[in-house]
C-alpha cells in the first residue's frame, strides 16, 4: 500500500469527534476535489509503499482501540481488504474514510462516506472535472456501504446553494437514516468554518441531520499528523 502518513491524534469530525485514534493514510484518489485538504494524497501522491505486516507493526506503538483508514481514497488499494480484516482481528475498531465510489470486502465498525456533491468539481481543470464529475456519484455503491456497514454520511457545505443538493441527495436515498448525517463546513482555516457554521446549524435542525464541526482544524489549522 502507498502510505503517505501514520499518526496519533483524536478525529475531528463525526460521530467519534474527540476519540484518541490511530490514523493511517493511504496515498492516491480517482477524484481531485478543488478543496482537498490533503492534495499530497490526491492531486501530487506523495507516500512510501508499506506491505500490511510493515503497517500492523508501525502502529503497535501506539496504545490506542479506535484506527481511522482513510486517505485519499483507501478503497482503491486491493490490499485494503486485508487490512481491515487484519486490524479487527487485532481487536481494533476501523473507521474507514471514503468519497462511497468504490466497493471492497472490508471490515468496518463505522464507514464513514462522504459523498461529493457538484460543488467538489475542480472546474479550472477540464479533463479532471469530466472525470471526477462522472465517478463521483455511484448510487449501487453508496446502497451497499450503508447496508453492509454501520455508516455516517458527512456532506462538505461550501455554499448556501449546496441544500438543495443535498436535501435531493436524501430524497434519492430514503434508506439513509437523518440521524446519520452530517453537515460539515468547507475550509481549511478556522475563520473559513466559522463564518458557514451558524447558517448550516440552521439547515441541519430543518433537515433533520447532525451538524460536525472540523476539531483538527480548529485547534492545529490545515497540518499534517492531525
Amino acid at each position: 500500500m502507498l502510505i503517505s502518513e501514520i499518526f496519533h491524534s483524536p478525529q475531528g469530525e463525526g460521530k467519534w469527534i474527540g476519540v484518541p485514534s490511530i490514523f493511517i493514510r493511504t496515498s492516491g484518489c480517482n477524484l481531485r476535489c478543488w478543496f482537498c485538504d490533503t492534495p499530497y494524497t490526491s492531486w501530487n501522491p506523495e507516500g512510501d509503499k508499506m506491505s500490511v505486516d510493515q503497517i500492523l507493526e508501525h502502529i503497535k506503538q501506539y496504545d490506542c482501540e479506535h484506527v481511522v483508514v482513510t486517505g485519499g481514497e483507501p478503497m482503491l488499494s486491493h490490499q485494503i481488504e486485508s487490512l481491515t480484516q487484519r486490524l479487527h482481528a487485532d481487536g481494533k475498531i476501523i473507521t474507514i474514510e471514503t468519497a462511497g465510489t468504490i466497493l471492497a470486502d472490508v471490515h468496518a465498525d463505522l464507514m464513514s462516506i462522504s459523498p461529493k456533491l457538484s460543488n467538489s468539481i475542480p472546474v479550472k481543470d477540464p479533463a479532471w472535472a469530466h472525470r471526477h464529475d462522472a465517478r463521483r456519484d455511484q448510487p449501487t455503491v453508496i446502497h451497499e456501504l450503508i447496508k453492509r456497514h454501520p455508516y455516517q454520511i458527512k456532506f462538505v457545505v461550501d455554499r448556501r446553494e449546496d441544500i438543495a443538493e443535498i436535501e435531493d441527495y436524501l430524497i434519492r436515498y430514503p434508506e439513509i437514516d437523518r440521524a446519520n448525517v452530517y453537515l460539515m463546513p468547507q475550509g481549511i482555516t478556522a475563520e473559513m468554518l466559522a463564518e458557514r457554521l451558524p447558517w448550516i446549524e440552521e439547515v441541519a435542525a430543518r433537515l433533520g441531520c447532525q451538524v460536525t464541526r472540523r476539531m483538527h482544524i480548529e485547534l492545529w489549522g490545515n497540518v499534517r499528523g492531525k
